[in-house]
């Protein structure tokens, strides 16, 4: 079984109206959207056209993280529209429940507390509509403003506390951007690079031993500067060098560089990354070199030639299971 774990939902035209109006009406849209079943069934079945044509069997889907909204103010507008979001992913799960799994996007809003809206969302989400996973955006604010505490700091607790007792692992995947000099794309790789430093130099593992967190697009920029961190955690004279306290996390294969993918295995190890490819998303054009869409990445993966059929079928299909273990209960696995 080819599981991806890291996508995210195509909306429909309905739900981008409901969003301008959400933003236009400060959280007081003049309307309810109301999203007839066959434009949603007409989203969902393009998404399994595009699963089929690269050989997926499953695929996780969340929210587009950087339509998540998370520093337009009110608070309230982000709560909306991520139920909006949550609700219609839990629709395209109804309508082809072998084939896709519900990932939560938060209502995260700037420096509020997650215990505020964000835990209550992911609550629902898990206990109503049976989603397997969450979103984590590292830094709400989106470049506005004070920027957040690190994901190693007690502010976050809240929401460590709900995921083990919930038994869901987080993606850590940045959302929008608001700096001129700082892409949205740039930004999921900074934040990703900044979560893991924070977390792997704090006491979150400690008092969070179950807390399981899957780090997005390959890690950011950490396992490829592994040599710095290794020398920052000698000069630190910690007894757990770098690479084992990189054992905590996991990673997914969301990169589309061949080169990486091969020193990512190397690095984080077969056991520690899941299949991901997001697609369709940023890597969904065609590599000129290849014939294939960048994120067409089975190919990639096969094609690694040190690893043997049992890593393979780790990557695919078993790291996933054991991270994400709400998302086979129904299969009766």
């Amino acid at each position: 079984m080819i599981i991806d774990s890291h996508a995210h939902v195509v909306m429909p035209a309905e739900s981008f109206r409901y969003m301008a109006e959400l933003v236009g009406g400060r959280a007081n849209p003049s309307t309810t959207p109301k999203i007839a079943d066959d434009s949603v069934r007409k989203v969902a079945e393009e998404l399994v056209r595009s699963m089929d044509a690269v050989g997926t069997d499953v695929q996780f889907i969340s929210p587009r993280p950087y339509l998540q909204m998370h520093s337009v103010k009110p608070g309230r507008v982000t709560e909306l529209w991520s139920r909006h979001c949550n609700d219609l992913i839990a629709r395209y799960v109804a309508l082809f429940p072998d084939r896709f799994r519900g990932v939560a996007g938060l209502p995260q809003f700037m420096l509020e507390s997650p215990a505020e809206r964000a835990v209550p969302e992911l609550e629902r989400c898990v206990n109503e509509l049976g989603f397997v996973g969450c979103l984590i955006n590292p830094d709400p604010t989106e470049g506005e403003g004070p920027t957040p505490p690190g994901l190693g700091d007690p502010f976050w607790y809240p929401l460590y506390e709900a995921m083990t007792r919930l038994d869901v692992p987080g993606l850590i995947h940045s959302a929008g951007s608001c700096s001129a000099r700082e892409s949205y794309t740039l930004k999921f790789i900074n934040e990703e690079s900044i979560a893991i430093v924070s977390l792997l130099g704090s006491k979150v593992f400690e008092q969070f031993p179950d807390l399981k967190i899957v780090v997005a697009h390959g890690g950011g920029a950490i396992p490829y500067q592994m040599g710095r961190f290794r020398a920052w955690s000698a000069r630190k004279g910690e007894t757990t060098g770098f690479d084992e306290q990189l054992k905590r996390l996991y990673f997914d294969t969301c990169n589309y560089s061949p080169e990486a993918i091969d020193l990512l295995l190397k690095v984080a190890g077969t056991d520690n990354v899941l299949f991901g490819t997001e697609k369709p998303g940023t890597g969904s054009a065609r590599n000129p070199l290849t014939g294939r869409d960048y994120d067409d990445m089975k190919p990639v993966i096969e094609g690694i030639e040190w690893l043997s059929e049992a890593q393979r079928r780790n990557i695919f299909e078993c790291n996933c299971r054991r991270v994400y273990t709400r998302a086979f209960y129904q299969d009766g696995e």
